[in-house]
């Protein structure tokens, strides 16, 4: 009896695909019309960073490398080519153990509008490798249809070239509503730990239903609330609202009640009408067998609500609460991987909580009506 059967040889569905065709002309998606968006200083610096190379105030060495993970990046365009394909080079191997290949490191490819955009593929390689070339699509159709990569979620990239039939047609994408960018800070699940792809990352899954570019600076185990980060996030032009998520990083209570209130005072003297959403954090699975668990997370819960309803009464309009209790919806017992971190039933649930929430703050044009 044959018992070491690899899966992928009974299933060619499980294989990890290949490159279909060489009638491909490879373009460099950091070239004209190509946009690469959710780097905030990809403009001037043209890296697949999340932060400068060499950020104006000291910061913890481990968020200078976790910067180099590509979380919340996007290639967008318009083609009407028949075949898609991606030639990566990333800056290490898959080495995780609680999620999947895919998401660390893969691209998945969207195409159509925002609020229309459907999902097609993600690249599936061996995960030994630092490079693979992969074919995301081939169709009879030559129509022009937008198309969304998202960047991998927990490793860096090198090098990324995008794989078109010769002579096929490559157009600007879609313009955005205007130029204002929802940023977001936070922990390792803002980063997407642990989708099983990218595009299922909360960031990524708000990014097809809202019409703005989205930053997302999720710092695994490091999303602290430093000083210097507020001040460097304070940088970023043109944002629309700024999203505090980085309660699960907070080490203890009384750093947090030291941290959050300083952050935004920062953040604040910047930008001082900008819309500022402060979102505490889900129960933990572990909250069961260790109830001191829920003590602690009742205590900031109830702190931040202080801290928020104390800067409105001081005149701040623009700062609101998100009560994290039920961010996973129903699913709170099922919706994660290893208890904390949300597998994509449980970053589906964010996405619809957060969503409303970012709506009502953006404001009229960004309502549910206006968007329907």
């Amino acid at each position: 009896m044959k018992k070491n059967v690899s899966v992928s040889k009974l299933d060619k569905s499980m294989h990890h695909g290949k490159l279909d065709s060489n009638q491909l002309i490879w373009h460099d998606p950091k070239r004209h019309p190509f946009q690469v968006n959710g780097f905030a200083w990809f403009d001037t610096e043209k890296t697949y960073r999340r932060i400068p190379v060499q950020p104006a105030w000291d910061i913890p060495e481990a968020v200078d490398v976790l910067a180099n993970h590509t979380s919340g990046g996007q290639i967008r365009f318009q083609t009407d080519s028949k075949l898609l394909a991606v030639k990566v080079r990333l800056t290490a191997k898959a080495d995780m153990n609680h999620m999947p290949a895919t998401g660390q490191c893969g691209f998945d490819c969207y195409i159509g509008k925002t609020g229309e955009k459907h999902y097609i593929n993600t690249t599936k390689y061996d995960h030994n490798q630092l490079e693979y070339v992969l074919t995301l699509f081939e169709r009879e159709e030559n129509s022009l249809i937008p198309i969304t990569l998202n960047f991998p979620l927990y490793q860096g990239v090198e090098e990324v070239l995008i794989g078109l039939s010769e002579n096929a047609k490559i157009t600007p994408p879609p313009p955005y509503e205007d130029n204002k960018k929802i940023i977001l800070y936070g922990t390792s699940i803002l980063q997407g730990g642990c989708a099983s792809r990218p595009g299922m990352s909360y960031t990524n899954i708000l990014s097809r239903r809202i019409n703005l570019e989205f930053i997302n600076l999720g710092f695994s185990g490091n999303g602290k609330g430093e000083p210097n980060l507020a001040r460097l996030i304070s940088t970023i032009e043109d944002p629309a609202c700024l999203v505090l998520d980085y309660e699960p990083n907070c080490v203890s209570t009384a750093l947090y009640k030291e941290t959050l209130p300083a952050f935004i005072q920062i953040y604040r003297e910047a930008h001082p009408d900008v819309p500022i959403i402060v979102v505490s954090k889900f129960p933990y699975a572990k909250e069961k067998v260790n109830p001191q668990l829920k003590v602690e997370r009742l205590e900031r819960l109830e702190f931040q609500k202080k801290l928020v309803l104390q800067l409105q009464s001081q005149g701040d309009n623009k700062i609101t609460f998100v009560d994290g209790t039920d961010l996973l919806g129903p699913y709170t017992n099922e919706g994660t991987v290893d208890g904390s971190h949300p597998n994509d039933l449980g970053f589906m649930y964010m996405a619809q909580r957060l969503e409303k929430v970012l709506r009502d703050v953006l404001g009229e044009k960004f309502s549910e009506r206006a968007s329907n």
